[in-house]
């Protein structure tokens, strides 16, 4: 073979080798964009079934914890939540009406419910039916069994399909779940209680130091006169249940009344003082001036706090977030 021969089949070889080469890396290529791809879509079918699995089929029955049956034909999408608008909002569902006491409804949720009409329970007492009915809400969802004892539910289950709950602000993870699950939201509020449990264990590092075996009481003023908030339920369990504080001998031994006349035997290192909506300066003032208030030792410690927002005397995620954001703002400073 002459050299010339051989110059040309060695640029032969050279071609063809490397445009297997470059075969290969195409293919490489073209598999690693398939299977980023492949794997895009099944990401996007795993999202869409776990959607689909928090969507229950309809037309649906359900119990509520007061053993009443209901039926809901399809998915609910004008609710009346009377006094459960905080769980509503933390799974991202704002109700056709809101609660109001009359004057105001829940101050701390208007960032979310400004433009949401509001319905009177002037006097503690239930909207009548007719005012209900104007809203054509489609699920009613009533908070605790009182409603069932004071007639209330057989009024309203006339209106749409309504669900009791025993005490609802009593087990927020029992009764978030439910209205997820009720309203096709069950992934939402796992993520809001996740979120609220994280919230709180932040909160108990960051106050363990301050308050690790001390006592608190939270005293209440309105036009009624002076009370303990039990611990129970709204910001008396934040502080003991999610926060760690002590429950007061005399809080939790007692009536929730107070006087002047008991005030000596509060065994509190921290009192919370909350005026609900001004209708209680009276009070507050006879307290807070008596010689007997400045004789407590929480109050020469310099450690009672004078505190606002109806957040304090209401249950829900959001609530207890921001008692728990005003505390750290109070004694982790």
């Amino acid at each position: 073979m002459t050299k010339k021969a051989n110059l040309a089949l060695m640029l032969t070889t050279t071609m063809l080798v490397a445009g297997l080469a470059a075969g290969c890396g195409n293919h490489a290529s073209s598999e690693a964009v398939t299977q980023k791809v492949d794997s895009s879509a099944t990401q996007s079918a795993e999202a869409s079934a776990k959607s689909s699995a928090d969507q229950p089929a309809y037309p649906r029955v359900l119990k509520d914890e007061m053993g009443n049956e209901l039926a809901l034909p399809s998915a609910p999408a004008k609710i009346f939540a009377p006094n459960l608008e905080d769980t509503l909002v933390a799974l991202g569902v704002a109700p056709v009406v809101q609660w109001s006491t009359g004057s105001r409804p829940k101050m701390y949720l208007q960032d979310k419910l400004k433009d949401v009409p509001s319905i009177t329970f002037a006097g503690g007492l239930p909207p009548e039916p007719e005012a209900v009915m104007a809203h054509a809400p489609d699920l009613i969802l009533l908070h605790n069994a009182n409603h069932m004892e004071s007639g209330v539910y057989d009024k309203y289950k006339m209106i749409a399909p309504t669900y009791v709950f025993k005490q609802a602000n009593a087990d927020l993870d029992s009764s978030v779940r439910i209205v997820g699950d009720i309203l096709g939201k069950s992934t939402e509020a796992e993520q809001a209680l996740q979120k609220y449990k994280e919230h709180v264990e932040s909160a108990k590092k960051e106050l363990a130091p301050h308050i690790q075996g001390k006592k608190a009481a939270i005293i209440r003023f309105n036009g009624r006169g002076m009370f303990f908030i039990k611990y129970d339920f709204f910001s008396g369990y934040v502080l003991t249940n999610e926060l760690g504080f002590l429950p007061s001998q005399v809080v939790s031994g007692g009536g929730i009344n107070l006087s002047l006349e008991s005030l000596p035997d509060l065994d509190a290192d921290y009192i919370f003082l909350i005026n609900d909506a001004g209708t209680g300066d009276a009070y507050e003032k006879e307290l807070t001036e008596s010689a007997v208030w400045k004789s407590i030792e929480a109050v020469k410690n310099g450690r009672t706090f004078r505190v606002e927002g109806d957040h304090w005397l209401s249950g829900g995620l959001i609530a207890h977030m921001k008692v728990i954001d005003d505390v750290k703002g109070l004694i982790a400073k």
